[in-house]
């Protein structure tokens, strides 16, 4: 739905040429345009309007001085830097652009008709006077040469399988005569030249001629190596003209019938294949040449008018229909009719003409999609699309209608050029259109019954000029050294602002009838149209001749409101916010297309390949692409759609948030996630618009624990963000809702909102499914007689359709009301059989026996021994039992009196099940208690919990010489078994009465001062020689120790960062492989464990499946079994860090006094000096050993908003070897503070 829209005209009228023009072509290195005319080679500038070069083709003969002579054909050469012309004489001349030299490089007696060079330049074809081709090389040597006329149709024929002959065959509604119709000739006005054309690649050209034997144009085509491929069938009434598409597709040509005059294609092939037909009457105009611009978009067709006046019509093609989007009127001077006309081959949209008085013009021309610009509801988002002497308008408010269709169409006396939108307030709706023949029409809203009367023209006027300005910016800088290309108005401000030829933004401003001018930075430009509002001044353009370039793959684009909307080559539609955005923020969000981060970005859409903007609905969400084939799709932008919602949404709009919210399935939490302190004050409203009870069941069951402002819908940057209201009492959103709309609900009329108030009961984070059933049991008793309300059964089916019906049976039996059960049974499933024996066999119990049994059928086993316990003592046996098989000790405990005999008898279950646990000391508690001390004892004891088992002995009472044993007892087989020396040494000494035995255990566990201080205390100093200093002797042999343990740590340190550097290694020569390069490539997964290394560890991880089943205890030697210091296992790294953190584990400060002590002054010191040195050994080791970031990496991204590209990222980041953080030991701290050292020793 795009027009082309003039950008540029240069004319050149002050030229005098010789002769008249008769054949031209572009050079594209210069710019300039090379015209042929019958006495000389003229080279033209068309920006500055004056001839760079001249050379005369009468001097030296090559065309005669009486100017009768032809140019047949001209063709720059840019790799030779000369100009190939060919003469109807057959001449072929070079001109040499350097030297101003001619030189013919070639003859034809029989002289030349034509000549084409093939796209690349490396073949150029002729056609002579003979009816002959030949084929010649870039360098004029001969390849071949063929007559035109062949009676073989080509090596392209086709296959006849027998079918009959053609007259035969069925010929449609034309009948039996059609294959009777005779061939009509040539028309009179015909030159009878041959047309060559080459198709785009350069592997074929099509040569149309005249047949020797019916007088009529054939078409047929031939390969660079000159063999016939096709010919085409007998078309009457084919003209002159031929021009085959550079995309490569079809051949355009025109046909004259009786009844139309169309432009028509054929394939390769030779047959036809679609057309469309010129609008003129019969016999009004003739085309001389039909013309393809570079990309193939535009089709220019050169007539010829029989009565005075020429003209050249530009169609474009779309959805399959041709629309005429220029025409281009000379008048009936015949010096001003075009004489030559050519497309720029390297600028698609620039056509260049020249007339017979050899006046220049240059087209530039720009795709223009023209929408009106209302931002008010008024607007009808109108699309005007120019076909001929037809504005087609499409309104996109009402619908979308599929081009070529319109909703109306206005019907004019002449072709349209431009059409354009007035952007005046509440009056975007109405247009003006401009004519080929200097006219404007204005239009304006017309009546509302239909479409067709939807516009009215209000005035028709002829162009007038109004007042010149000068525009220019001082005596150095001056407009007219760049043409305006665009502008754009702005109603509020009365700006203009012109886009310049060079990319510059200029702004215009009329202020007191004086014309004032401001510039605008360079570096704030959009190339071809002009991003412009009025409320800031802010003028966006993308560049396309200056520096920096702020965007390349842009496609299209379009300002609504305070957006800027976007579409890319990339096939992505961005959505940006102009109030915000920089030229920087540009230039990333669209160097980020399609990014693994922009999956929850909001201004990003993937779109069709090749789509482009149409327009913008104001005040709605849709946005209208149009596809390259021409059809329309209508999106609706996150981007957009979100704003809109925000705007309801603090508008307090709530029924147009929702209803746009269900439409276009975005999620409801975003009406209480936008701001939940607003929607909380305002739920009344929120009620009262939405008025149906589905909806607010719909936005109920929709609600969840998240903020959808921070995960699926965040807000853009810099925009406003609600401030977050404290969270309630429960602090979940869920419950805070709920409650809110449940309040307000039974205050506003319960009756009517009562499935709403059950939905609130259900959706809270623990349902409340007992209160939901008991309101419906109500409504069961208590029927209501509003007309609003709702009936049990009803309300009962909707419950069933939120829950499970098992499990509301199960809640409804929880209630212990068997009517509500019954009524939930009934609307079920259930067999009768299945249910009513049991809730029968329940009526006949006792009701707190009843209850129990309940609860316990349901598995509610706290409940069902709280009811138990209330059904006496003759229960209090499966009380027990209930208690054993639930481990509910501590919830039992509480149901009985302390002095009573279940109180007793729960304590010693309970604490059989602690001593069951290995928790022996807590169950000597309970027993001690409960007053069984014999067992509280022998629970002590197995606790070692000698203190309380001293007291307990103390409390039989033992005698003296079992109390002795006792000691002895625990201090030997418990206290030293669990290196508990010192408290062993309390009991021997102080309860078993050997003081040796204290001593010697002292000794053992390097309690040296305690030691000491006992062989004094009893005399025993002959001790200290037979025990205490032999064991002194042996603990001064710690030194060997710690130098092995320093060699130890220095062997796994330097194996440590050899692992790590392998390791590192690997994982970067795996990241470094390709995909294999075969067609099953495809079939790799991204993601896959190749490209992420998990293979590594595949041995292990195998082996986990075995080992899950398995013990505990094998599950802890398996993880032993894991963690090896065998070179190349997996995770021989871990192995070593947990090795390295279990070097030094000794204490030696009470070891030196010792020594000190009793003068082993030399052993003490060689201690002392090898354990600092190793302490120092292991401080600078630490860092190196446990490296900063050693943690292990968050786990590889997964889950549903994860693409294959996200996956891959977290994959490929920097990971070390720790799989699991538990398998990693935290680095050791240094404790530098604690003094050891003896000064002594120094």
């Amino acid at each position: 739905m795009r027009n082309l829209r003039l950008l540029k005209n240069l004319r050149c009228s002050e030229l005098q040429g010789p002769g008249t023009p008769q054949c031209i072509s572009v050079r594209t290195d210069t710019g300039t345009v090379l015209i042929a005319s019958e006495f000389s080679v003229t080279e033209l500038d068309p920006r500055a309007g004056q001839v760079v070069n001249e050379v005369s083709l009468t001097a030296d003969g090559y065309l005669p001085e009486d100017g009768s002579g032809t140019v047949v054909g001209i063709q720059d050469l840019p790799d030779q830097e000369s100009v190939c012309v060919a003469t109807a004489t057959g001449d072929v001349i070079l001109y040499n652009l350097n030297t101003n030299q001619l030189e013919c490089v070639g003859s034809v007696d029989t002289g030349l008709t034509a000549m084409s060079w093939s796209p690349d330049q490396e073949l150029v074809s002729l056609t002579t006077g003979q009816d002959t081709i030949i084929m010649m090389t870039k360098d004029f040597e001969p390849i071949t040469e063929v007559g035109i006329h062949q009676d073989d149709f080509g090596e392209g024929k086709f296959i006849t399988v027998g079918w009959g002959k053609k007259e035969t065959q069925f010929h449609g509604s034309e009948g039996k005569h059609a294959a009777q119709r005779k061939t009509i000739s040539a028309l009179p006005w015909d030159d009878r030249r041959p047309r060559v054309t080459w198709r785009g690649d350069g592997q074929l050209f099509a040569v149309s001629a005249i047949c020797l034997q019916t007088g009529a144009r054939k078409v047929r085509v031939w390969n660079r190596e000159c063999f016939l491929q096709s010919t085409s069938e007998t078309t009457n009434g084919l003209e002159q003209s031929l021009c085959w598409k550079p995309s490569g597709s079809l051949l355009a040509a025109t046909q004259r019938l009786p009844n139309k005059h169309s432009v028509v294609f054929m394939e390769k092939n030779g047959l036809l294949h679609g057309d469309f037909t010129l609008p003129f009457d019969k016999e009004q105009v003739k085309v001389k040449e039909l013309l393809w611009n570079s990309d193939s978009t535009v089709l220019a067709v050169w007539l010829e008018d029989m009565m005075p006046g020429d003209g050249v019509q530009l169609w474009t093609v779309g959805n399959y229909h041709w629309y005429l989007k220029q025409s281009l009127c000379f008048g009936g001077d015949p010096q001003q009719a075009p004489a030559c006309v050519s497309w720029d081959p390297e600028r698609p949209l620039r056509l260049h003409l020249v007339t017979r008085g050899w006046n220049s013009l240059t087209y530039d021309w720009g795709w223009s999609t023209d929408r009106s610009h209302g931002e008010d509801g008024q607007d009808n988002a109108s699309v005007a699309v120019i076909d001929g002497d037809k504005v087609l308008v499409s309104t996109f408010r009402q619908c979308v209608v599929p081009p070529p269709m319109s909703t109306f169409d206005l019907q004019l006396t002449a072709p349209v050029n431009l059409v354009t939108f007035l952007r005046q307030p509440q009056r975007t709706n109405e247009l003006a259109a401009l004519t080929a023949d200097g006219h404007i029409s204005v239009y304006g809203q017309g009546g509302l019954g239909s479409f067709r009367s939807a516009a009215s023209c209000l005035i028709r006027l002829s162009l007038q000029l109004h007042s010149v300005v000068t525009l220019s910016l001082g005596p150095t800088i001056r407009w007219e050294s760049s043409h305006v290309i665009s502008m754009c108005h702005g109603a509020k401000t009365g700006t203009v602002a012109l886009q310049l030829e060079n990319g510059q933004i200029r702004r215009f401003l009329w202020e007191n009838h004086t014309q004032k001018l401001r510039v605008t930075p360079d570096s704030q430009n959009i190339h071809g149209n002009i991003v412009y509002r009025t409320a800031s001044h802010m003028h966006v353009s993308l560049p396309a001749f200056v520096r920096p370039q702020v965007a390349s793959n842009v496609s299209s684009f379009v300002v609504y409101d305070d957006f800027l909307l976007l579409t890319t080559h990339s096939h992505t539609c961005r959505c940006l916010r102009l109030s915000t955005l920089t030229v920087k923020g540009l230039q990333e969000a669209l160097a980020s297309d399609g990014g693994q981060n922009d999956q929850n970005d909001e201004t990003l859409r993937r779109v069709e390949r090749g789509s482009r903007i149409v327009t913008v609905v104001p005040l709605d969400t849709r946005l209208v692409l149009q596809m390259p084939r021409g059809n329309l799709e209508t999106i609706h932008h996150r981007a957009l759609v979100l704003a809109q919602v925000r705007k309801w949404l603090d508008g307090l709009n709530f029924r147009e948030a929702f209803e746009c919210m269900r439409k276009l399935r975005i999620n409801l939490n975003l009406m209480y996630d936008h701001n939940p302190k607003v929607f909380l004050e305002n739920v009344e409203i929120f009620l009262r618009q939405l008025d149906s009870i589905s909806h607010i069941n719909l936005f109920l069951t929709e609600l969840r624990e998240e903020d959808t402002t921070t995960t699926m819908y965040p807000c853009l940057p810099n925009s406003t963000v609600p401030v977050q209201p404290a969270p309630g009492p429960s602090g979940k959103k869920v419950d805070i809702v709920c409650d809110a709309l449940r309040s307000t609900m039974e205050s506003m009329d319960q009756h009517k909102y009562c499935l709403s108030i059950l939905t609130t009961h259900v959706k809270k984070t623990v349902p409340e499914l007992e209160v939901a059933l008991q309101k419906v049991h109500e409504l069961r008793v208590n029927p209501p007689s509003a007309a609003t309300a709702v009936s049990a059964e009803e309300a009962l089916k909707y419950l069933l359709f939120l829950v499970n019906v098992n499990e509301l049976y199960e809640h409804s039996l929880g209630t212990y009301d068997f009517d509500l059960v019954l009524m939930v049974a009934e609307k079920s499933q259930k067999d009768p059989k299945e249910y009513l024996p049991f809730l029968n066999m329940l009526k006949t119990l006792e009701p707190n026996y009843q209850r129990y049994t309940i609860d316990k059928h349901l598995k509610r086993y706290r409940k069902a021994l709280h009811h138990l316990s209330k059904c006496g003592e003759e229960h209090f046996t499966e009380a027990l039992n209930l208690v054993k098989d639930q481990r509910l000790y501590g919830e039992a405990l509480g149901l009985y009196p302390a002095n009573s005999s279940q109180y007793r008898a729960l304590s010693c279950a309970y604490a059989e099940y602690l001593v069951a646990q290995h928790q022996p000391e807590q169950a000597g508690l309970l027993l001690w208690r409960c007053g069984e001390a014999a067992r509280a004892l022998q629970a002590f004891v197995g606790g070692a919990s000698w203190r309380n088992a001293l007291c307990v002995a103390e409390q039989i009472p033992l005698p003296p010489d079992q109390l002795a044993l006792l000691a002895r007892d625990l201090a030997g087989t418990k206290l030293i078994e669990l290196r508990r020396y010192t408290e062993a040494a309390v009991l021997l000494e102080q309860y078993a009465k050997d003081c040796e035995e204290a001593i010697s255990a002292l000794i053992t566990g390097a309690v040296w001062e305690e030691a000491l201080r006992l062989v004094y205390l009893y005399n025993r100093q002959d001790i200290i020689e037979t025990n205490l200093k032999p064991a002194l002797l042996e603990g001064q042999m710690m030194t060997s120790f710690l130098e092995a343990q320093k060699a130890m740590f220095i062997r796994h340190k330097t194996r440590l960062a050899v692992v790590r550097e392998l390791k590192e290694k690997a994982r970067l020569e795996l990241l470094d492989e390709d995909v294999p390069d075969c067609p099953e490539a495809e079939l790799y997964s991204e993601a896959s464990s190749v490209m992420t290394g998990s293979h590594a560890g595949s041995k292990y991880s195998h082996s986990n499946s075995r080992i899950s089943s398995r013990s505990s205890k094998n599950r802890r030697k398996a993880e032993r079994k894991k963690l090896s210091l065998k070179e190349g296992s997996p995770l021989e790294d871990v192995a070593l860090l947990h090795a390295l953190t279990e070097v030094i584990h000794c204490e030696v400060h009470s070891l030196l006094k010792a020594l000190v002590l009793f003068q082993f002054d030399g052993q003490a010191g060689r201690l002392q000096q090898a354990y600092g040195e190793a302490l120092l050994l292991i401080e600078a080791g630490i860092p190196e050993v446990w490296q900063e970031g050693l943690q292990p990496t968050q786990a590889p991204v997964t889950g549903p908003n994860s693409t294959a590209n996200s996956i891959m990222a977290s994959f490929q980041q920097p990971r070390h070897s720790v799989t699991q953080e538990s398998e990693m030991p935290p680095a050791p701290k240094m404790r530098n503070g604690v003094k050891w050292k003896l000064s002594i020793l120094k």
